[in-house]
């Protein structure tokens, strides 16, 4: 009787613990991390100034919201560390934090390009810098395997695939893609229109004279008034 009981609470308490494990949420697989540019980069090596670019313009923030929430995907151009330092000496210091994200931002297409697709593309390519095709233009051709780009500024190559998931294009470039925004003079600003005269000061400057022949006008009343007073006193006078 005893047995029968043992066996009966081992079977419950088996149950129990098949039961709990079925329960259980599965963890996470490795596959459901999100996309981070800043990871992704560090693992590949050599684009140190381009991570701290992205993360201090919070570009790479922006980035890796956008593939949580898009499903256009993103093209990235990345320069390596050799591109930045063929740069004109402090060029870089010379760019205010708008132009910084601009340059940054320069870099990026808002939609994912494999390397085989980029002759479907039409020229200027809009980047997510903007769409100016005077000032912010980048061209893009390719033949075979070579992709072509030029911004009117500074003309390179795609060096090779540094990351692609489908979702995500990140392309090694050798130099800089300088924007034409930072060396085209900007153009003037609109001339502001003229002044408008002031009603009341118009006003004053119409009743200041008329004001004052007014006054004039009244004194010459009030003296002639006295001179005929002083005259007709006089004659009074000379009367008795």
């Amino acid at each position: 009787m005893v047995m029968k009981k043992n066996l009966l609470f081992s079977l419950s308490l088996l149950l129990m613990v098949l039961f709990t494990s079925s329960q259980t949420t599965p963890a996470p697989s490795p596959s459901s991390t999100p996309t981070d540019i800043i990871r992704i980069l560090k693992k590949a090596g050599g684009f140190t100034t381009l991570i701290r670019l992205l993360t201090t313009t919070q570009v790479s923030t922006q980035i890796n919201a956008q593939l949580l929430n898009s499903n256009n995907g993103l093209t990235v151009f990345a320069p390596n560390d050799n591109a930045f330092q063929s740069l004109k000496p402090g060029f870089l210091n010379s760019l205010n934090d708008q132009q910084k994200n601009e340059l940054i931002q320069f870099h990026v297409l808002p939609t994912f390009v494999s390397i085989s697709n980029f002759d479907t593309l039409s020229n200027p390519v809009r980047t997510q810098a903007g769409d100016d095709p005077d000032r912010l233009a980048l061209n893009i051709t390719s033949s075979g395997n070579q992709v072509n780009l030029t911004t009117g500024v500074v003309n390179t190559t795609v060096g090779g695939s540094v990351y692609s998931d489908h979702q995500l294009a990140i392309y090694q470039v050798d130099k800089v893609l300088l924007p034409r925004d930072f060396f085209v003079p900007k153009p003037p600003p609109p001339a502001p229109a003229p002044a408008k005269a002031k009603a009341s000061s118009a006003k004053k400057s119409t009743e200041g004279p008329s004001s004052a022949a007014d006054n004039d006008s009244a004194a010459i009343s009030l003296n002639g008034i006295w001179l005929s007073l002083s005259v007709a006193t006089i004659a009074a006078v000379f009367s008795l």
